[in-house]
This record gives C-alpha cells, sequence and structure tokens, in this order.
C-alpha cells in the first residue's frame, strides 16, 4: 500500500492527536488518563520530529520564512510542555491545566499549518513540493521512531528556537 501524500499524513497525525485530547477531557481515573497523556506525548514527539527532520526542511526557501519560524518556535513550546507531562503523574497540581494547555498550542498550530490559503501546507502545495515521495519519507520515519520510542521511551528532545534557561521552581505563594 502507497503511503499518503505528506499532508494528507500530517492531516491525520492532527486528527489523531485532537482525539486524543477529546479522551482526556472525558477520562476518569489515573491510569487511564496517563495512558492518555503518554500517547499524547509519543505521537506528538512523533509528529514533531517528522516534521522537523523532513518537512520543515523541504518547505525552506519554497515558503515564507516566518511561517516556518513560528512553526519551530510553536513546535519548542510543545517540547516544553512534552517534557513536563512526561515526567508528571495525574494526581500531581497542574497536571490537568498543563494537558489543557498543550492542547490549545497545538490547536493554534494546527490551524496555522492548515489555513486554506496563507497556511504552511497551502503554501508547500504552490511551490510545487513533491508530497507523495515527502509522504513516503515521512512514514518511513513515523514508522521507524515507533518502533524505536516503543523500546527507549521518548528522547530528550532539542529546542530549535530556544536557548533553555534554566526556570528555578520557587514555590506558589498563596
Amino acid at each position: 500500500m502507497a503511503a499518503p501524500d505528506a499532508i494528507a499524513l500530517l492531516k491525520a497525525d492532527h486528527r489523531a492527536v485532537e482525539a486524543l485530547f477529546e479522551d482526556f477531557k472525558k477520562a476518569r481515573g489515573a491510569a487511564r488518563k496517563a495512558a492518555i497523556v503518554h500517547q499524547i506525548c509519543v505521537d506528538l514527539t512523533v509528529h514533531t520530529m517528522i516534521e522537523e527532520e523532513i518537512f520543515y526542511p523541504a518547505c525552506r526557501g519554497k515558503i515564507e520564512d516566518s511561517t516556518l519560524d513560528e512553526a519551530y518556535v510553536e513546535h519548542d513550546g510543545a517540547k516544553l510542555m512534552i517534557a513536563e507531562l512526561s515526567d508528571a503523574a495525574p494526581n500531581e497540581a497542574f497536571y490537568d491545566a498543563k494537558v489543557k494547555v498543550l492542547s490549545e498550542e497545538i490547536r493554534h498550530h494546527v490551524h496555522e499549518e492548515e489555513m486554506r490559503s496563507e497556511g504552511m501546507f497551502a503554501q508547500a502545495r504552490q511551490a510545487g513540493l513533491d508530497m507523495d515521495e515527502l509522504g513516503e519519507r515521512l512514514m518511513a520515519r513515523k514508522t521507524q521512531l515507533k518502533t524505536q520510542f516503543g523500546t527507549t521511551g521518548l528522547p530528550i528532545q532539542q529546542t530549535h528556537s530556544m536557548r533553555g534557561a534554566v526556570i528555578e521552581h520557587v514555590g506558589m505563594r498563596h
């Protein structure tokens, strides 16, 4: 079976993660919430990696630089939240809030990529990128990463746009 074209594959990833966020809203019980969040973290990590390794570089120089730069910054924000959630338990303070904020960040990012005329995907299509070839490369890497993460767990991801400032936890003041 042929791989979907790049945009179809990336949009399918978006729909799958959106469904997981909806499942989280309805979830009851710590184990169920943790399982859903783990899947969200895995799926988003794989998705950001295939976009950053394959799709975004193919777009560089062919679509607006500002569109790509914003996408990298949005990914970096999501990576920070994924790192927080990967190391947290559902009974911890701010857990549900972090999931909600991550879902909002992802919703915004997806909207930016999928906008009809000026979105990244529309710009990439208009630029004439070979979406079939990109889709094959994305699918192959996605399969490889899912297998790898099933064995090794999630990697520590590098940010592209953030310097990794140290934020000290000073505690909440009441």
